[in-house]
């Protein structure tokens, strides 16, 4: 057997020292990080492998495991809880979950909502450790309550420099040194507070906190974020616009069946008009950016957002040359493009270039859609599309009903072929 302890926060041994020495006082192989492996008393005869890279130390593992006569159970130590982004999984994988003999430690997102007096069933946790960093920014941006567990490149300077811009109410808590009475520190900061400093290699979790949104304990059923919207394709009563300049709800169906929001994902509304697209995708949970050319239009997008109590960057800009500005570091996971004029595939084209995998455009005129699907195609994306033509029942004197013809629509979309087959970004 591989038994696996978690030292939980801070201490080297956890709650049950009396059964950790135990169990280190029979092992014949012990891998742990430095300050585990110094903090504790083995046999003489107990092999020492320090956990730096995991190679090399399931490696050595499966060594040992393999040499007759090697009776005596390997033991491994590992901070917080090693079953909760730890390294229990990569063991498992490699060795049987049924070989594993795991005993949990506090981990340091529960730790760090602890010091807080906040519940945590409602946080969304993201990790950025050995991984890219934009999944947990767009997490951030998406959740009112949610926990980033860092790494090298991708501590709370970086996610700060990222939330600064678009998302600056939110506030940072970073938890260092938990339970190390003497460098535990738990510090409140402003993304543009956290950007600007060293925080060194202590970290042990950001919290990313909206605390404009509900941060307080309530019941809950099932942990993690809030389901799905219950409904989505809402009516158009459901949004404030212009002279009923908005995507009728039954085109915004099918294009967020084509866009797919999901958790993690970055999706741009260019040419948002009333925002009733992006405010849909953020309901699903992704990190929205809405353009939009007029001033009015902006501050509508960001009424509908509030209405509905999701986050929406607004940019206020002409496409294409409004996309500029939007980080090059961050491009889209899918884009809706919605209105029309001579720009429309110098727009589209733009965004197919910068689209990781989706691309979804709404127009009504004939006569613009071969030049869209070339810009879709010469993107390299796979281009498909449908002419919606619909009828709503409507009411008629006498209690009588008659269907009355909506104007109709191409929805036209571009699919990056790899994507399509991927997981949530990374």
């Amino acid at each position: 057997m591989i038994t696996v302890v978690g030292t939980g926060t801070g201490a080297p041994l956890p709650a049950q020292a009396a059964e950790t020495e135990a169990l280190l006082a029979g092992a014949g192989l012990v891998v742990g990080g430095r300050r585990h492996l110094a903090a504790v008393r083995l046999p003489d005869a107990a092999e020492r492998v320090v956990l730096g890279p995991l190679a090399p130390a399931l490696d050595a593992i499966e060594r040992y495991l393999e040499q007759p006569g090697k009776e005596r159970p390997v033991v491994v130590l590992a901070s917080g809880d090693p079953g909760f982004f730890g390294v229990a999984r990569v063991l498992a994988e490699r060795f049987g979950p049924g070989r594993l003999a795991v005993r949990p430690g506090v981990s340091s997102v529960a730790a760090a909502f602890a010091r807080l007096g906040l519940t945590w069933d409602d946080a969304v946790v993201v990790s950025a450790h050995g991984r890219a960093l934009r999944t947990a920014v767009h997490v951030c941006r998406a959740y009112p309550k949610a926990a980033v567990l860092t790494g090298p490149g991708a501590g709370p300077a970086e996610l700060g420099a990222a939330l600064a811009v678009g998302s600056p109410r939110r506030v940072l808590v970073v938890a260092s040194a938990l339970g190390d009475p003497g460098r535990e520190r738990v510090e409140r900061v402003t993304p543009a507070e956290a950007a600007a400093r060293d925080w060194g290699t202590a970290v042990s979790v950001v919290l990313c906190l909206d605390e404009s949104r509900r941060l307080g304990p309530a019941a809950r059923t099932v942990a993690g974020p809030p389901a799905g919207p219950a409904r989505w394709a809402l009516p158009e009563s459901g949004f404030e616009h212009r002279d009923s300049m908005i995507t009728k709800f039954e085109v915004r169906a099918l294009a967020l069946a084509r866009l797919g929001p999901r958790l993690g994902d970055h999706v741009w509304d260019v040419g948002s008009g009333s925002g009733s697209v992006a405010v849909e995708c953020a309901r699903f949970g992704a990190a929205v950016t809405a353009v939009e050319k007029s001033a009015d239009g902006a501050d509508r997008v960001r009424a509908n957002a509030a209405a509905h109590g999701v986050d929406v960057r607004v940019v206020h800009g002409t496409a294409p040359a409004a996309l500029d500005r939007l980080p090059a570091d961050d491009d889209p996971d899918a884009v809706f493009v919605g209105g029309g004029g001579g720009d429309l595939p110098a727009i589209v084209a733009a965004c197919a270039r910068r689209a990781r995998r989706t691309v979804v455009v709404a127009l009504a005129a004939l006569d613009r859609v071969p030049a869209v699907r070339a810009a879709l195609s010469g993107a390299g994306l796979d281009c498909d599309g449908v002419l919606l033509q619909s009828s709503r029942l409507a009411p008629l004197p006498g209690e009588v009903t008659r269907l009355a013809a909506a104007n109709p629509v191409f929805l036209l979309w571009g699919d990056r072929p790899a994507a399509l087959s991927e997981g949530v970004p990374q």
